[in-house]
């Protein structure tokens, strides 16, 4: 049977076990100008010595005005690259393979002098009036997508998400919460992030996965539900998308009944529903920080892949201690192996 820790392929990426770092922003460059330093090195090395299978590199923006605060990593630049390419070649040498997150706020940019977005709406009361990107704009965004995996490529990675999700640019455009256009990018919602997904698999190797991230209901008056994500997500996978990262909300103040979030697993019904809907693998997340619920995920069929968040930043070997656990056999690098007893 599938458990958390038998291997997984898809295309050319091939993975140890089910076990997925999801991109978290750090909030950790030292200066404006978008690069990884000694803290990324040890965060995302740590968790590859730790065993997670795939590790995927928080939100990275296309240019500067896309982040979300200045201390945001970036790949607009060349010089990003190296740096990138250091960490991504020793996550290697512990057996991880890395994606990483490209993405632009668009609206929730809060440090941007003016943030940009489908139409002028801010997120909130104490956000910035944001700046409709013209169609010509829009176009152009989709090139700096473009260009930013470019780079992805060169520094090593093994595949590429886009972030889709969370109130963020695509995400933005796929909502007609936030989208109020009268253009070809208003009357068709997907079109931008189809635009974006066919200009980056234009640049990827034919056999490295593309990954979106999806927020499949909105958590707010007027927002989609499972129904139109199912529908928007059935384009993005005709586009090219091979793997989506299925979470929920982000795109303004919660306002349904009841907060999401406060019990595990809670978005784990959104990703099934997906992978029935559409016949395409799912990565699971939302507090799965326990290993028998993670394992339970994959071992009754909800999803492809488990992503644990929370649960990584308290501890860089959960994956370790999730195969201890779960009496799963793992490879414990080095010395390690003599602080973790696997059950029989």
């Amino acid at each position: 049977m599938k458990h958390l820790f038998t291997p997984y392929t898809l295309k050319s990426l091939e993975l140890k076990n089910r076990v997925v770092m999801p991109p978290m922003c750090q909030y950790a460059v030292s200066s404006k100008d978008g690069i990884v330093n000694d803290w990324h090195y040890n965060h995302y090395v740590s968790r590859a010595i730790g065993g997670a299978g795939l590790i995927i590199i928080e939100m990275t923006d296309v240019e500067p005005n896309g982040r979300t605060t200045d201390f945001d990593l970036g790949l607009w630049s060349d010089d990003q690259i190296a740096p990138l390419k250091r960490i991504i070649d020793a996550c290697h040498q512990y057996g991880a393979k890395v994606g990483i997150q490209i993405a632009h706020a668009g609206r929730k940019a809060e440090d941007a002098d003016i943030p940009v977005a489908p139409s002028a709406i801010p997120y909130d009361e104490n956000s910035k009036m944001p700046h409709a990107l013209t169609t010509e704009e829009t176009k152009e965004m989709v090139e700096k997508f473009r260009l930013a995996a470019e780079r992805a490529i060169k520094a090593g990675v093994d595949t590429i998400e886009l972030h889709a999700a969370h109130g963020y640019l695509i995400h933005q455009f796929q909502s007609a919460f936030t989208n109020k256009r009268t253009d070809e990018y208003g009357r068709d919602l997907a079109l931008f992030g189809k635009q974006v997904i066919r200009a980056v698999k234009g640049v990827m190797p034919a056999q490295m996965p593309l990954i979106v991230r999806i927020s499949a209901r909105e958590y707010v008056d007027g927002g989609y539900g499972i129904d139109e994500s199912i529908a928007f997500s059935k384009e993005y996978k005709d586009a090219g998308v091979d793997l989506i990262h299925v979470s929920s909300g982000g795109e303004g103040p919660i306002l349904a009944h009841g907060k999401p979030g406060t019990h595990a697993a809670y978005q784990v019904p959104l990703a099934r529903d997906i992978k029935q809907a559409l016949k395409v693998p799912v990565i699971a997340v939302g507090r799965l920080d326990e290993p028998v619920l993670a394992n339970s995920v994959i071992g009754n069929e909800e999803a492809d892949l488990v992503a644990v968040g929370r649960g990584m930043l308290r501890n860089p070997y959960w994956a370790l201690e999730a195969a201890t656990a779960l009496g799963k056999e793992t490879e414990i690098p080095g010395v390690y192996g003599a602080g973790f007893s696997l059950k029989k």
